[in-house]
């Protein structure tokens, strides 16, 4: 489970956008991770820290 420091700033989150679409994105709180369902991709949030790195986003099903 993520402890205070591991949760992402809402303020930041509002603040990102998809990499590939530039369309906002869905935080995720069980799964930790920020949904694109315009390019259908789910990036990571590591730590606290979103990546927004494609290589390291998940294919949706």
């Amino acid at each position: 489970m993520n402890t205070p420091s591991q949760i992402p700033d809402p303020k930041v989150l509002e603040t990102l956008v998809c990499p590939v679409t530039r369309n906002t994105l869905v935080y995720d709180r069980a799964a930790q991770e920020l949904i694109s369902k315009a390019a259908g991709l789910a990036f990571p949030i590591r730590n606290g820290i979103p990546v927004m790195l494609l290589d390291e986003a998940r294919r949706l099903d």
